[in-house]
């Protein structure tokens, strides 16, 4: 791409070049966007540091040969690598929020995202959960919005990768909210004693074992750990479902991602009446169950 030691050219003009750059690469998006008209705006605007309700506006707007080199080094990383474009920029959104990001986690996605708090309101207490659990919690993305999302309470985001905790502490930190979100690690429940809450939030790896092999390259830039659950999905959503009672204060809440692993969920768990919640991505990627509902059938996963 001719760019770098060219005139400076407009904002709008990078915009669509890059575009058709990511078109004819016929790269994989998932990670933030659905396509490379959304994936070039997300890269120029996060580059040139305009806002996205800014870039039509600035469309006509001209770059410099420095700036323009920046953009043609970036969009080439990320035909040639075929990383997340989030990896390259190193920042993911979700819910408006900006969040660091780098190949020690995976790319923020969640569904879990979008339920907090109006979507989780009728199950939980009118004031609002006072206890928070964010298990997996990765960039710690979802423990963050957690913590925005019902400001009385205190939150703790646990991981079993002591890398992915470096860059949630350090999105913690970035919204000063070390104070009411304490970052640990754990394999589940594991390093958590005897601490009840009353919301377990879990975005856990539910990718089944043929589904990884299937994976575009993009995926496989991310720390498979957080993508892998086994032969069908739900290896860790059964430990997961065995455990948390033990965990939840008396008519709490768990809420699990399982992704599109709804029927090999019911499968698993015949007798187990879940509320699947409805999302931006449908009713079938998030569920949830009570306490008292996890009490009262016990035993009743079948194994995988």
């Amino acid at each position: 791409m001719k760019g770098a030691g060219a005139a400076p050219r407009t904002v709008g003009a990078w915009r669509g070049e890059i575009e058709r750059r990511f078109r004819s690469a016929r790269l994989h998006y998932g990670h933030g966007t659905r396509d490379a008209r959304a994936e070039a705006a997300w890269l120029v605007g996060s580059a040139l540091r305009i806002p996205f309700a800014q870039l039509d506006e600035s469309a006509s707007r001209l770059i410099s040969p420095a700036a323009a080199g920046r953009l043609d080094a970036l969009a080439g990383r990320r035909v040639r690598s075929r990383e997340p474009l989030a990896y390259v920029l190193r920042e993911a959104w979700l819910q408006g929020h900006r969040f660091h990001v780098d190949r020690r986690v995976i790319v923020p996605r969640s569904h879990l995202a979008g339920l907090m708090p109006e979507g989780l309101a009728a199950w939980l207490p009118r004031a609002g959960p006072r206890r928070i659990l964010d298990l997996c919690t990765g960039s710690g993305c979802l423990a963050v919005l957690a913590a925005l999302a019902w400001p009385g309470a205190r939150v703790d985001a646990s991981d079993l990768s002591g890398a992915a905790l470096a860059v949630a502490r350090q999105n913690v930190a970035a919204y000063r909210l070390r104070r009411r979100v304490r970052v640990l690690k754990s394999d589940l429940f594991g390093g958590l004693g005897e601490a009840r809450y009353d919301l377990v939030l879990c975005n856990p790896p539910y990718v089944s074992a043929a589904a990884m092999r299937r994976l575009p390259p993009e995926y496989l830039h991310e720390p498979r750990m957080a993508l892998a659950g086994g032969r069908d999905g739900l290896e860790l959503v059964r430990r997961l479902i065995a455990q948390a009672p033990h965990h939840l204060a008396p008519r709490g809440l768990l809420a699990v991602e399982i992704g599109d692993g709804r029927a090999a969920f019911e499968r698993a768990f015949p007798r187990l009446p879940v509320i699947w919640l409805t999302t931006a991505g449908g009713a079938d990627p998030v569920f949830a169950v009570a306490r008292e509902e996890l009490l009262a059938r016990p035993g009743s996963a079948r194994t995988g």
